[in-house]
């Protein structure tokens, strides 16, 4: 815990913004990551989004985050089908995030004979393009999910996500998939990889326990806990496992940098 922090990783929702609000500190904290020049990623679960879009969500919020500074789950498992078996073919479930993602790591998406199912999240899921999904895994096809995150949040509250459906077809198939998403800390690996920094050096900031937290100790991050987002500090209590450091929002941390 001596080192120098010399490069930074931090989740999105519940850490930077919060319905679209920018939380307090989180500008601040990317502007002094940018002022001194020190890498660093911006992470989600959220496979729906390209870079871009998010990019122009954060800007919208006052936050100032390039695309190039964004790793998504999607671009994650992207990656990592790439480099299982590149230039393969895939069936997938998602949006603009999980496709456009997909067809840069030069994949093909096709619903005959593919190597893939890939499972991201949309805002509408087609029983249709599931019951599509059950009959490929169960014809041979291999299965992924961009993360396990089972609900997700809207205006008129929780909505089935990603993981709620990857166990519809688990349930279907036998079979379940392999997540790339956190809390795998591979997804935290690939960041590392894409600024050249190393685990030693670099600092999480999340505001889940069972996803950022865990994920970070295992990729053996030191990690931020911020209480603006899912996690109270009485929860911190329940887990076996315990972050770095506990704060009230990302506001505490801008004088490390």
């Amino acid at each position: 815990m001596s080192d120098k922090i010399e490069s930074w990783l931090t989740d999105m929702d519940g850490v930077l913004v919060h319905e679209g609000h920018a939380l307090p500190g989180a500008a601040d904290f990317i502007a002094r990551l940018t002022e001194r020049g020190l890498p660093y990623l911006v992470l989600t679960n959220n496979s729906i989004f390209t870079p871009r879009d998010l990019s122009a969500r954060l800007a919208a919020s006052g936050i100032d985050v390039p695309e190039e500074r964004i790793w998504t789950s999607a671009l994650a498992t992207a990656a990592f089908v790439r480099q299982q078996m590149p230039g393969g073919r895939a069936y997938v479930i998602g949006e603009a995030g999980l496709t456009t993602a997909l067809y840069e790591a030069g994949y093909i998406t096709t619903d005959t004979d593919p190597d893939y199912v890939i499972l991201g999240e949309t805002r509408t899921y087609s029983f249709s393009a599931i019951t599509k999904a059950i009959r490929l895994i169960r014809g041979g096809a291999r299965f992924i999910a961009t993360n396990p995150d089972a609900t997700g949040p809207s205006t008129e509250g929780p909505l089935p996500a990603t993981g709620a459906v990857a166990a519809l077809i688990t349930k279907a198939t036998g079979r379940s998939p392999y997540f790339v998403g956190k809390p795998n800390p591979m997804m935290l690996r690939a960041a590392l990889n894409r600024i050249e920094a190393h685990s030693e050096t670099t600092a999480l900031v999340g505001d889940r326990m069972d996803t950022d937290v865990v994920a970070g100790m295992e990729a053996g991050l030191r990690t931020y806990l911020v209480l603006t987002g899912s996690t109270t500090l009485a929860d911190v209590e329940r887990y076996p496992f315990r972050p770095s450091e506990v704060h009230q929002s990302i506001a505490e941390l801008v004088d490390l940098i």
